[in-house]
């Protein structure tokens, strides 16, 4: 097969060389790019430092009554103090989980059947799957399900209020979507629920990029994660506005104020704290940066790569800064575009990594009105803090000559 690659360019100009096998395409390139950062984030050095002495040192259970229990405690509850500060909430209303997909399955869980808080779900078309099995779960135990429609922007339609299964619903929107980088307006759509139903968000990929202010955004549970800015993974939080007779869905010990059993670990939340601390120090200038990247590599691919579709929102207010989604109508393999840009030393993804190599179209393309053929054929390209605008050029580069070589 006859590939053309793009070799290191300077800005806003193109160098094409011809070489004769994909595999070549590595010694172009000499380390990692990494674009997935929507899937995790690699974590911070002095995070990592931050987390060592809670693995060594002082590993005393934080449930146990002597000085060494009592410090993991004491680190644990700093911890809680400075996340539920980073969002405007007070500090009983975080609770610590595994990450998003355990604060997502038990917020609607628990809502539905342990606490008995509704009796009916509605959710967008375009959540993430530890939103929408969960629900659809729910459904097949007796719970209504609804789902709300989204317009080509992946915006939630706006006659969604007429969808509402009951006056005791429970509706989960995310915050910011997780492929195209949408942004719901949550307080908006929570105005419009009767004072009888609850909101919920997925928040964990735009927690530590945009500000949060539960306050702000009225809802009633919120989902977080660490290792999407640059902490550990198997660590997140659920956010549980006080007043709420919420009961743990997963039985056990009395840990988490009866919220959520298992012995937690003060390493990983202290990680996730430190991450918290800098994603909140450095949010205006990562804000900036990403922003920067963004806008660069959407206009390269608007000129270099005219078969190219860009599903992300140009609108930035209603965008997250750190996602850009391409389609290409022209292309029925998908997947190899991700395998040939892996070839060529570059990660990226075609949406969320949980059901990364499905070979399914993404529900979330499809939400916003592209074939199934396109919704296959989609790069996801995820910044971070320390990704350059030169390896941004030199993604597009490799993209442009991958896309070239399969039309």
């Amino acid at each position: 097969m006859k590939v053309l690659i793009l070799g290191v360019f300077p800005h806003n100009s193109i160098v094409l060389h011809s070489i004769d096998a994909v595999n070549k395409l590595s010694t172009f390139l000499y380390s990692m790019i990494y674009f997935d950062n929507s899937a995790t984030t690699k974590i911070d050095e002095e995070i990592f430092d931050a987390m060592l002495p809670w693995l060594t040192e002082n590993f005393g259970n934080p449930s146990s009554a002597y000085s060494l229990g009592r410090q993991s405690r004491v680190a644990i509850e700093e911890a809680r103090e400075e996340i539920a500060h980073s969002m405007n909430a007070h500090p009983a209303e975080i609770i610590f989980t595994s990450g998003g997909t355990e604060s997502n399955n038990t917020i609607l869980k628990s809502a539905c059947i342990e606490s008995g808080l509704t009796d009916s779900l509605l959710i967008s078309a375009i959540e993430h799957h530890a939103v929408s099995h969960p629900a659809e779960w729910l459904a097949t135990q007796g719970f209504r399900l609804q789902t709300a429609p989204v317009d080509n922007m992946g915006k939630v339609v706006e006659h969604w209020p007429e969808l509402l299964p009951s006056q005791r619903s429970l509706i989960s929107f995310m915050h910011a979507n997780n492929e195209i980088g949408i942004i719901q307006d949550i307080a908006a759509i929570k105005e419009q629920l009767p004072a009888t139903s609850y909101i919920h968000t997925d928040a964990v990929q735009s927690y530590g990029k945009i500000p949060i202010d539960v306050a702000r955004l009225m809802v009633d549970f919120m989902s977080i994660s660490a290792h999407k800015i640059h902490g550990p993974k198997g660590i997140g939080a659920m956010f549980i506005r006080k007043g709420i007779d919420f009961k743990s869905h997963q039985h056990g010990g009395g840990q988490e104020r009866n919220r959520r059993a298992g012995t937690e670990s003060p390493a990983l939340i202290v990680g996730f704290q430190h991450a918290v601390r800098k994603a909140m120090k450095e949010m205006d200038q990562r804000h900036v940066h990403m922003r920067a990247l963004h806008v660069h590599m959407r206009s390269l691919i608007s000129v270099h790569i005219p078969q190219a579709r860009i599903n992300t929102t140009d609108v930035h207010s209603d965008c997250l800064p750190s996602i850009l989604n391409v389609s290409f109508s022209n292309i029925q393999d998908g997947e190899s575009i991700l395998q040939l840009m892996d070839m060529a030393n570059i990660a990226v993804s075609n949406g969320s990594a949980c059901v990364s190599g499905s070979q399914q179209p993404s529900h979330v393309l499809q939400g916003i009105g592209l074939s199934d053929t396109e919704a296959k054929a989609a790069v996801r390209f995820s910044f971070c803090k320390d990704n350059t605008i030169h390896e941004v050029e030199q993604a597009v580069s490799a993209l442009k000559s991958i896309i070239d070589s399969m039309s």
